[in-house]
């Protein structure tokens, strides 16, 4: 079934109320279609204009061809943000209008249960090894205030975070994932709605603090920290790949960055010339 955009519709709009536009302002097949059908009316040698011949057969093509039997309650559906593919169906018969997200949200992981509330209602973070949470609904979202939020950004680690709780035993987290990519704005608007602290667990190289800094740091504030272990020099020089160091460039600026300990690990990373990517800290059994 052809679809009306919405700026084609607000046109029609007009036109069955009685007004007559510029057909410049209105250029679609759609609006072709409606002139073929003697239904609208192309007026003028040099600035055309458009109205409608017949506004009972303008209703009744709405209907029959492409399922609109209320054009203003269908302009007021395609201008909401929210509105869901039931909502399209009952002001037209085509569903796939207007192209709707419904797989939106993020995922979510913990070692250890954490009670939180979804839509009003209570429930437990407590998924089996080897699987997750996503959560969908994120906008009714809500944990404690003494979580820590712990965002990962490789999937392995983010797949055995129970071999990683040494690096965790002064916090209380869940574990966040920022893929899929396309899924990043809805954990970004999450975070932002929220108070609890935020820390990024990346790779320790010019990526990974390019990702932190540009994807998180900016929109959190000092509610954002980068984790950095104790013995990141050590484990810089011993498992750091020179690679990462030599392929990477600053996409950030240093001077804007305020956290001590991360300015400290860029100069580490310039003086031991290498990168470390973040699947070092998974524990073999």
């Amino acid at each position: 079934m052809t679809k009306i955009p919405l700026h084609i519709a607000e046109k029609l709009l007009l036109l069955q109320q009685g007004a007559i536009i510029s057909a410049s302002s209105a250029k679609h097949a759609v609006i072709d279609e409606f002139v073929d059908e003697n239904i609208i009316q192309r007026t003028g040698r040099v600035q055309k204009s458009l109205s409608v011949l017949n506004n009972d057969r303008l209703k009744v093509y709405l209907q029959n061809k492409f399922g609109i039997n209320d054009l203003d309650k269908y302009i007021e559906t395609l201008k909401q943000s929210d509105f869901k593919r039931t909502d399209l169906t009952e002001v037209s018969s085509n569903s796939k209008l207007k192209k709707v997200r419904t797989f939106k949200g993020f995922l979510v992981n913990s070692y250890s249960p954490i009670q939180a509330v979804i839509n009003g209602n209570s429930f437990l973070i407590n998924p089996e090894i080897g699987t997750f949470t996503f959560v969908s609904d994120f906008e009714s979202f809500e944990i404690p205030s003494n979580i820590t939020i712990v965002g990962i950004e490789n999937s392995e680690n983010f797949r055995y975070i129970e071999k990683q709780k040494y690096l965790f035993e002064n916090i209380k987290p869940l574990f966040v994932c920022r893929y899929p990519q396309n899924q990043h704005k809805d954990l970004i608007n999450w975070l932002k709605s929220i108070q609890n602290p935020y820390l990024h667990f990346g790779d320790l190289d010019f990526a990974g603090i390019g990702i932190y800094l540009n994807e998180f740091k900016k929109y959190l504030g000092n509610r954002a920290t980068f984790f950095i272990p104790d013995n990141a020099n050590k484990l810089l020089e011993r498992y750091g790949n020179r690679g990462l160091y030599d392929n990477q460039k600053n996409n950030f600026s240093i001077e804007e960055i305020e956290e001590i300990k991360l300015k400290k690990l860029i100069t580490m990373i310039h003086e031991y010339k290498r990168g470390l990517e973040q699947e070092v800290f998974i524990k073999s059994e």
